[in-house]
């Protein structure tokens, strides 16, 4: 089967990380191409994966009305010629809101688009940007009107259908792919760079979804022999915000980390504070490395993550006192995870199979 991937890059995210796992899943038995609209790549591409670029910038701008009808006609003509060097092509499957408008207005056939974020959490915080913002967001939903619809969990898929902005042909739910046997694998290699001193880590871009202030303030709640791990992509600005909570001396930033793996096996827990998810990829990770887990029970994902005994762990939204409360619980207790009931639902091996479902 010859399946394409369209991204709007490949620069360090969550939905792009998603989409190399299983690509390098389906590229055991499949033709896989991943089209990057922007030439823009941090992750390290294997090298049997196929990975090409459709725009020779950042290409941000490629889907506005003054420019759309040029990046359609030069989408199509890619998928031309890549139909006549590899045949058919099965499956395709469209990531974020550029390529989603691009793909949308396109010709292409067999297109799903995988939602990987709450539409109305992504609304509403566009609003505060201003109305610019919001319709251009607004109008990329509303531009998937009639498409089938891939959700990457039951809480966005539920969103959608019982809202009235976006009308899928089709929708269905089909978890995040996560490589386990590689996750654990690299969650024992070496790296010096990791403390020896306690401490507890939070993974995710330094922006307002993930509610870096809220954890800052739980931090500061808790025993000074702590420190505070960020996987961010914005160390100076992280710095200055941790100082507004005092807690600058126990931060440890090492920026952009291609294996996430061993500083997540290494810490006491991993802290989630976000707003929003789509699915909250990092709760899973840390479970399949044996690392507790503390989670704001924000809309969607983590929920249908941390189940049973593990429910335990969820706090409301932006309540650092809670948050601070359960992190000590967390601390105290050191809950196994390791058999977490998801775990056996996101194995790359079963995701794959559901994606290769999709095709007519």
């Amino acid at each position: 089967m010859n399946v394409v991937i369209v991204i709007d890059s490949l620069a360090g995210g969550g939905a792009e990380k998603v989409m190399l796992t299983l690509a390098e899943q389906l590229i055991k038995d499949h033709c896989v191409t991943i089209l990057s609209l922007a030439n823009k790549f941090e992750y390290t591409i294997r090298e049997q994966l196929k990975v090409e670029s459709l725009f020779s910038d950042k290409a941000t701008k490629v889907d506005r009305f003054w420019k759309i009808n040029k990046s359609v006609a030069k989408l199509e003509a890619w998928f031309s010629s890549k139909q006549q060097e590899i045949g058919v092509i099965d499956l395709v499957l469209s990531n974020l809101d550029r390529s989603n408008n691009l793909l949308a207005k396109s010709a292409v056939k067999n297109v799903h688009f995988i939602m990987h974020n709450s539409v109305n959490a992504e609304l509403a915080r566009q609003k505060k940007l201003g109305p610019f913002s919001y319709r251009y967001l607004k109008k990329s939903k509303q531009n998937l009107n009639g498409k089938s619809l891939v959700c990457v969990s039951k809480g966005v898929e539920q969103e959608i259908t019982q809202g009235d902005l976006i009308m899928p042909s089709a929708i269905t739910t089909i978890y995040n792919p996560f490589n386990l046997e590689d996750i654990k694998r690299q969650s024992d290699e070496l790296n010096t760079k990791i403390p020896n001193s306690p401490y507890l880590i939070h993974v995710g871009r330094l922006a307002k979804q993930k509610r870096h202030d809220i954890l800052f303030k739980a931090f500061a709640k808790l025993d000074k022999k702590y420190k505070l791990v960020l996987l961010c992509n914005k160390p100076a600005k992280a710095f200055k915000l941790a100082k507004e909570y005092g807690i600058e001396e126990q931060l440890i930033v090492p920026g952009f980390e291609q294996n996430p793996y061993n500083w997540i096996k290494h810490a006491q827990a991993l802290v989630l504070s976000s707003d929003f998810e789509g699915f909250g990829n990092v709760l899973l990770e840390a479970l399949a490395v044996g690392t507790p887990v503390v989670s704001t029970n924000c809309t969607f994902g983590p929920s249908e993550i941390l189940t049973g005994e593990l429910a335990n762990y969820l706090v409301p939204i932006r309540n650092s006192e809670q948050l601070a409360l359960k992190i000590k619980q967390v601390l105290a207790n050191k809950p196994n995870v390791e058999n977490a009931e998801i775990l056996q639902k996101v194995s790359a091996e079963h995701v794959a199979q559901q994606y290769l479902a999709l095709r007519r």
